[in-house]
């Protein structure tokens, strides 16, 4: 289970665990908590007062210091994973929705034409059709895409990079995301 952390202005930072979390509150660094409490840590029993430390962490956490992510500089990274969940695992080029193993990286411009490996030169392609298409151009091998790439937005990248993501988080997520995501098709 992960924990959304957030900038104080409430731009997302990484995906923490639990225990890194609780460093956060020790440090009182939490500067603000959103969505449900999802776990309890017991700590140490005061010599003074015999009174337990109780930490409770929330599954989303705005903590203090300047953001470590500009939303304007952030070239998400590329994985088949984040790709074929961008594309919702439908073939580019057949439209059917395909199982993860049976996925490719489809270059629309092949590498062997001096593509690049980039999110706008990326979709998702089922085996078959990638190896139809081969080391050509979807125009020269006359299979149209059926939809476009695009780059993800900061939002989109948070919910791309994990694949347990609570309810409230994916709310919170999902509330930022541009309106022309497939993540809301």
């Amino acid at each position: 289970m992960k924990v959304l952390k957030l900038s104080a202005q409430g731009l997302p930072q990484s995906w923490i665990s639990l225990e890194e979390a609780v460093t956060h509150y020790a440090a009182e660094d939490v500067r603000w908590e959103l969505g449900a409490q999802i776990a309890v840590f017991h700590g140490g029993h005061n010599a003074i007062t015999g009174q337990q430390s109780i930490i409770t962490v929330s599954s989303i956490i705005g903590t203090r210091g300047v953001p470590s992510i500009n939303p304007f500089e952030l070239r998400p990274s590329l994985t088949n994973a984040k790709l074929f969940v961008r594309d919702r695992n439908v073939c580019a080029y057949c439209g059917q929705r395909f199982h993860e193993e049976v996925l490719t990286r489809e270059h629309i411009k092949p590498l062997g034409q001096r593509g690049a490996d980039h999110w706008m030169n990326v979709v998702t392609a089922c085996r078959a059709c990638n190896h139809r298409k081969s080391n050509r151009t979807p125009e020269q091998a006359n299979m149209p895409l059926l939809y476009a790439p695009y780059v993800p937005s900061l939002w989109e990248d948070f919910i791309l990079r994990n694949r347990r993501i609570l309810a409230d988080q994916m709310d919170f997520l999902m509330a930022h995301v541009p309106k022309s995501s497939r993540l809301l098709v």
